[in-house]
Formats: structure tokens, sequence, C-alpha cells
């Protein structure tokens, strides 16, 4: 497909990071454009025996020949930016738009010292609600405006669409996750905007007639961290007792862990379009099948699992991962 938007379909931490690679290898993009609010979201992507996280660059960038694009809807933190092109060694095909808003140090301050942001909701601490707010005010400064990012920008939503003009492969990265969205979360506690594909499309500047594929990605066992309802939570030894312990990419902090959801799971299928669903985290379903690459080889009980997905969904299955990284995946989309 020319043009696929990949988003997540829980609370986050689904493991957007290693489907937005695989897709963007195999699918040879020429361009990752990464939508969603900012530097709160964190990407993780495992290659070898190295592991990246990611705040501002698409984490697609393990794929060399893809353009590296983050859309005008993207809030931008120069000094992350800064420090993941110089870690990342991709800051020749790294490019911002130039509309994109600024993090300031006095968002960052608001953020951590806000007692509702940061006791009552949760948030990160990145600066990104106060920023966004500013945003809407019509006060805070654009990545024009910033001289340390002259050299990155550009005009992103002109770029992919004369991309997809052109029948090139582009990938459109969403962040965070369905159910922290401004508008169909658990709202207080949500992100600063809206999560879903839509709002991706729109934050890299391409019209909903130009999309061809939605790829919702679902973690076998929800994670969420910060405040808010999770009705499928489990304790905290029922998570230790599973083998199941995580920490955010961003924050550090411990995740809360749940079990699958298979209504919340139909519902953001349904508001993000979706197409075709990736599924992470098989092998905590059945540890036998971790590390596995083909499908014949998956046992009754993760194929079991994978039926009780699509008919909760509604949509074909069509990527399994069965493990951190990122060889450790199946990808049947041609066959469905």
């Amino acid at each position: 497909m020319p043009s696929t938007i990949i988003v997540g379909g829980f609370f986050g931490d689904e493991g957007k990071g290693k489907i937005v690679a695989h897709i963007a290898q195999q699918d040879k993009a020429t361009i990752i454009a990464r939508g969603g609010v900012g530097p709160n979201a964190g990407h993780t992507v495992e290659v070898g025996d190295k592991k990246y996280g990611v705040r501002m660059v698409p984490s697609g960038f393990i794929y060399p020949h893809a353009k590296l694009m983050i859309g005008s809807g993207v809030l931008v933190d120069p000094r992350v930016f800064a420090h993941e092109l110089e870690v990342l060694g991709c800051r020749d095909r790294t490019f911002v738009d130039s509309r994109c808003g600024i993090i300031e140090e006095e968002h960052i301050y608001k953020d951590k010292h806000d007692d509702h942001l940061s006791k009552t909701v949760g948030s990160t601490g990145s600066g990104c609600g106060p920023a966004n707010s500013d945003r809407v005010m019509r006060t805070a400064r654009l990545a024009k405006d910033v001289p340390e990012l002259a050299p990155y920008i550009t005009d992103v939503a002109q770029n992919v669409n004369d991309a997809i003009d052109a029948g090139e492969s582009v990938v459109i990265e969403g962040t965070q996750g369905f159910g922290i969205s401004l508008y169909y979360g658990n709202y207080p506690f949500v992100t600063s905007k809206d999560t879903s594909a839509s709002q991706m499309a729109a934050d890299v500047g391409v019209g909903p007639t130009k999309i061809d594929d939605v790829v919702v990605v679902f973690k076998a066992f929800p994670t969420r961290v910060g405040e808010g309802p999770f009705p499928t939570e489990l304790t905290h030894d029922q998570s230790i007792a599973m083998g199941i312990q995580e920490f955010g990419t961003v924050t550090h902090r411990e995740r809360r862990i749940g079990t699958w959801d298979g209504k919340m799971a139909r519902y953001s299928a349904m508001i993000n379009g979706c197409t075709a669903i990736a599924i992470t985290g098989v092998d905590h379903i059945d540890k036998d099948v971790f590390g596995i690459k083909e499908y014949s080889k998956l046992t009754p009980k993760v194929r079991e699992f994978l039926e009780q997905i699509e008919s909760d969904t509604g949509c074909p299955v069509g990527i399994i991962s069965t493990g951190p990284e990122q060889s450790q995946i199946i990808d049947i989309r041609s066959e469905l």
C-alpha cells in the first residue's frame, strides 16, 4: 500500500515502534512521517543486542533508505531533537515541518509543577500540555522561529503528498494510544490532543482519501502509565506471577498491566478505521511461540487468541510479534 497509518489501539506502549520499523522495511518506505503529540511519547526499537528509545525522531529510523519527517501537528523540543540526531546518526535525512510548535523550558516547568497535570492526570512532565495550550492561544513559537532547527526545516505536507502521488510507499507513524485520546479516551486522564488515525493524517497534512491502510497495534496484555480507569487491570502480584513487568520509555515509571479488553479493542478499531491489526506480546499468551517467525508454527493456544481478536474487533490480524527483537515477527498482510 502506498500510504499506511500505524496507531496504538489501547493506552500506548503497544509496541508501535517495532511495527513501524518493520512495515517501513517491508514496504520500502521512502518517507516515514511522525504525527502525534510530541516528546511525551517514547518508542522502543530493539535490533539485535541494541535497544533504542526515541521520543522525537520517527521510530522507523532503522530503515536507512527513508526520509524521516516530523509533521506540523507535532510539538518539538529542540533539545530532545538534537540529542536524538546525535545518538541515532540520522541527521542528513531528518526534517521538521516549519509549522511545528516548540516546547520551551517554561512549558516543562509548568507541566511538572502543576498539581492537576502531575498528580491527578499523571503527565510525563515533558511540557506538551502547556505547549499545546500556548499553541491554541496563538502565542507559541514555531519551528521556523528557531535558528538551530533551520537546517531541518521543510514542508512535510508537500513532501508526503508528492510521494503518495508518485506511488511511493509512505508510513505515517502515530504515538500514544487510543485510550488516552483527548476526544475518545478516559477524560481527564488523557493526553493534550486526539491520538486516532484521523489525527495522524491531519498532523502530517494528508487528506483521508489518500490513506490506503490503517494498522492498529494492540498488545496481548494492555498496559498503562499514569492515572485513569483501567477495566482489565491486574494487581501487581498477578502481573509479576505472569512474568510481566514493564517500565515506560519516557517516564521509567512501572506500567500498569491488564488482560485483553475486547470491548475497547472493537471501539478503537472502529474509530481508527482499522484495515489490519498488528498484535504484540503473544509470547506472553504462550511462551512456546517466543521468537517464532512462521505462522504455521504458532501453537493452538495462540491461534485461538488470534481468532478471538478478530472476532472482537471485526478486523483481520496481519502482523504478529512473537518477541521484542525486530526480527521476531510474522507478517501475513499479503494473505489478507
